[in-house]
């Protein structure tokens, strides 16, 4: 098969794959001559077993890449056996630092058949799951002195330099803290407003409360030590308690 046909299959079925996973997914192809992007992607996938060992006698010469808009990636590469089909793995998440992998079980990919919609449900029951619960641990290891939120919860943690972050469970609440000025970090999903603008900052956290609550979920302010939020956020929201990669981490 030449290189065409195989770089058009290729695209095609993430294509078709992407149209079928859970939640929203959009697709996009890297060919042989985006060598660096390839090498980075490689280092970035997140294997120690199938996908790695397929890596090692077959460097990556092109790949489909799924992105999702919280950040997550899979990544989509030929299968270099005797079967049709491709193989699938999560990507690790750019810029956390390598204490965040620590103890956190790599979601090795798998092996597809040449069916992207069968597929999709095996990605969905498998691979996904595990990689979204990696990724939950990697982003919680993460946040440092941010609060975890919980489904039911959004914790908003007054930080350092003035600013407030915000780590939701899911992603109900993202669009509700980004009309309020929030920005999200796309790889450890945290939200961020700046404190430049206090008064801003005030109204935006009292604001965002009715509104999470129209959703069901609650809010509530986390305290650092030594400093103290401005009085007319902290009567809306009461204080809660503060919660108490290496390449080696995920080395092929």
């Amino acid at each position: 098969m030449h290189d065409h046909d195989t770089s058009e299959r290729l695209a095609s079925y993430a294509d078709v794959l992407a149209g079928e996973l859970p939640d929203t997914w959009t697709s996009s192809h890297l060919s042989p001559d985006a060598k660096d992007d390839l090498t980075e992607l490689a280092d970035r996938i997140w294997d120690l077993d199938l996908v790695a060992a397929s890596l090692a006698e077959h460097p990556l010469n092109q790949a489909a890449i799924l992105s999702r808009p919280d950040g997550a990636q899979l990544v989509l590469l030929d299968r270099h056996d005797e079967h049709n089909g491709f193989l699938i793995a999560a990507v690790a998440p750019r810029a956390l630092p390598d204490e965040a992998y620590r103890a956190v079980p790599e979601p090795n990919g798998i092996a597809l058949a040449d069916d992207p919609f069968l597929s999709a449900e095996q990605v969905a029951g498998d691979l996904l799951a595990r990689y979204d619960r990696a990724l939950t641990q990697v982003r919680h290891n993460a946040l440092g002195g941010i609060q975890p939120s919980q489904p039911d919860r959004v914790v908003l943690t007054w930080q350092p330099d003035g600013s407030v972050a915000a780590a939701p469970a899911d992603g109900r609440a993202g669009p509700i803290l980004v009309a309020h000025g929030f920005v999200q970090d796309p790889d450890s999903g945290i939200y961020r407003l700046g404190g430049d603008d206090t008064q801003a900052q005030a109204r935006a956290v009292r604001e965002i409360g009715p509104q999470l609550d129209a959703l069901g979920i609650g809010t509530a302010l986390q305290h650092p030590a030594g400093r103290h939020a401005p009085t007319s956020t902290a009567a809306s929201m009461p204080p809660v308690p503060a919660g108490t990669r290496t390449p080696s981490a995920r080395t092929r």
